[in-house]
C-alpha cells in the first residue's frame, strides 16, 4: 500500500470528524491495486493512477465524500457512483458501516478507473 506521509500530517491536522472513515476508504482505495498512489493536491488528499482519479471532499463533515473527475467514463454497474455531471462522479459514505457493506464496490470502481487509463493511454 502507497501510504504517503504527507496525506498522513494533512489529516492529523485537518483534525476531520470523520478521520476514522475517511482513513478507511483511504486503505481500501490504496490497497486495491498495487500502483495506486496518494498526494495532497486541491488542499485535499487525492488519489491517482496514470492521472487523477479521485479526491476528498474535507468540507464534507457529516459524510466521506469522494470525487471522481473522470467518474462519467467509468462503468457503474453497483450504482456507487452518484450524478450526473458532463465528467465528475460522487461516491458518498455515512458511517464505517456503509464502507465496509460498499468497499467491494469501491474497489471495482478503482479497478475500472485504472482499467480505462490502460485503455486510454
Amino acid at each position: 500500500m502507497n501510504k504517503n506521509p504527507e496525506v498522513d500530517v494533512y489529516l492529523a491536522q485537518k483534525a476531520h470528524p470523520m478521520t476514522a472513515e475517511i482513513e478507511r476508504v483511504r486503505e481500501i482505495i490504496l490497497s486495491a491495486h498495487d500502483q495506486m498512489e496518494e498526494t495532497i493536491k486541491w488542499n485535499s488528499p487525492t488519489f491517482m493512477y496514470k492521472g487523477n482519479m479521485a479526491s476528498f471532499f474535507m468540507n464534507a463533515k457529516k459524510h466521506v465524500s469522494l470525487m471522481f473527475h473522470k467518474g462519467a467514463y467509468l462503468p457503474n454497474p453497483t450504482g456507487l457512483l452518484e450524478g450526473e455531471g458532463k465528467e465528475g462522479r460522487t461516491v458518498r459514505f455515512a458511517d464505517l458501516q456503509e464502507i465496509e457493506l460498499r468497499k467491494e464496490d469501491l474497489k471495482t470502481v478503482v479497478l475500472s478507473w485504472v482499467h480505462y487509463r490502460e485503455e486510454t493511454k
